[in-house]
């Protein structure tokens, strides 16, 4: 399945920031503007699972959507301005659920710039309408650029944000603070908790003491907490209290022989993971735990597939990670600095096995009663952007072995709180760290 944005209605998604900008300047987001505006002969698909629906007509009065009706029944006003949209899909907005607002800049160590100009512009052009920042760099600018959004005076998706990363001793960027002890990480929660984070992300390093009083501190308040961890396994964390696990199977170290508690072991969990049989008992009980707990699992399979080696088909695709929108609205140095990553991946690397491996684990989870839900992480080697990384994460989705209607319901399978935005996509021709 391919996903291509040709017209996105700006209108629908943000209609109070565009009653805020000058005429001459609302024209560069606005590719029609009318009182009503009929979407004619299209596929609908609701984001719930549900069949699609052929032939409707979408109209939308006023920045709103009034009906969802056949088309051979519907009642249009005289004053509507009709656009046949024959072969094409209208889909709400998709939910980004692993979606920062900085990108890798490299260096040594490595470093990261702020995004908040062009990256809320990017996710909403290629529809993404909310997003969860999933851990900061810049937490102030974040929360920033979020009230801005909401009210009005900037243009972008609803965003939820995470506090800044909860990193225990070791960590490889200097943009993280080191937790100090579980004191600490209580007293991290309760302040960012108060300038208006709504959750937590715990990292790579974090202890088992500090993430117990992460989330004993953050439930108090009625606030979520999710992890890409290493020092800390997925069931242990699990029955810790976590409630959401980031990166699909791909940073579960629990199954490295002798691993020591609060250690995260480094490239040993990948050959742990390569070798892990899905169907054996302790990966099946890994599911089991994770289900029974109500933890949800985050696939960012985008920012693993950019670092694969190039082959004809599926992952590391030519296509995908050397998609040309991609690369041209990238600036010349954060270009060279991905094409420079991408020719120095081996050709034997195991980055497909391991992400193959991890759809399959998605798989399992779902099929076990598990929630699933999806983000692109634009972090790695630079080969992700915003709101393209989306979209594409819904094509590895498919290429897992979920259908279309259940890949775009898991960007979308917690958005049941948000608000339901358009967006219209083309007919298909086809039915390193810091992430």
């Amino acid at each position: 399945m391919k996903i291509t944005t040709v017209l996105l209605l700006l209108f629908s998604v943000c209609v109070s920031c565009l009653a805020q900008t000058p005429p001459s300047e609302r024209q560069q987001f606005i590719r029609i503007e009318a009182p009503v505006i009929a979407l004619m002969h299209v596929r609908v698909i609701d984001g719930t699972g549900a069949a699609p629906l052929e032939d409707q007509t979408v109209v939308i009065s006023d920045g709103k959507v009034d009906s969802i009706t056949p088309t051979a029944t519907t009642k249009i006003s005289s004053r509507a301005q009709l656009l046949d949209l024959t072969g094409y899909t209208v889909l709400p907005g998709l939910v980004g659920m692993h979606n920062h607002m900085f990108f890798p800049m490299g260096g040594s160590p490595p470093m990261y710039s702020n995004m908040g100009s062009s990256f809320p512009r990017l996710y909403l052009a290629l529809g993404v309408t909310t997003i969860r920042t999933t851990g900061s760099v810049a937490p102030f600018t974040d929360l920033e650029i979020k009230r801005l959004i909401d009210s009005g005076r900037m243009i972008g998706p609803k965003m939820h944000i995470t506090a800044p990363y909860l990193e225990g001793r070791g960590s490889f960027t200097p943009v993280m603070h080191e937790l100090t002890g579980p004191e600490d990480a209580r007293r991290m929660v309760n302040f960012w908790a108060d300038q208006g984070a709504t959750s937590f992300k715990a990292y790579m390093n974090i202890t088992r003491d500090e993430l117990r009083a992460v989330v004993e501190e953050a439930h108090k308040r009625g606030l979520k907490v999710t992890g890409h961890l290493c020092s800390i396994g997925y069931r242990e964390a699990a029955e810790i209290g976590i409630d959401n696990l980031e990166h699909g199977l791909l940073a579960d170290s629990e199954f490295v022989p002798d691993k020591q508690p609060d250690k995260c072991p480094g490239a040993a969990v990948g050959l742990s993971l390569r070798q892990l049989d899905l169907k054996s008992p302790a990966a099946q009980d890994t599911i089991r735990t994770l289900v029974a707990k109500n933890v949800a699992v985050t696939s960012t399979l985008p920012v693993f597939e950019a670092g694969a080696p190039l082959t004809q088909t599926g992952i590391g695709a030519a296509s995908a990670v050397l998609n040309p929108r991609v690369l041209n609205v990238m600036n010349t140095d954060a270009r060279v600095r991905y094409l420079t990553a991408r020719s120095r991946i081996a050709s034997d690397s195991p980055v497909a096995t391991l992400v193959r491996k991890s759809m399959d684990f998605e798989r399992a989870f779902v099929a076990a009663g598990g929630l699933l839900i999806a983000g692109l992480d634009p972090t790695g080697n630079g080969g992700i952007v915003a709101g393209f990384g989306d979209l594409r994460q819904v094509e590895l989705l498919v290429e897992a072995g979920f259908t279309p209607v259940e890949a775009i319901k898991s960007p979308r399978s917690t958005a049941q709180n948000f608000s339901a935005r358009i967006r219209v996509s083309a007919p298909s021709p086809q039915a390193n760290k810091l992430t």
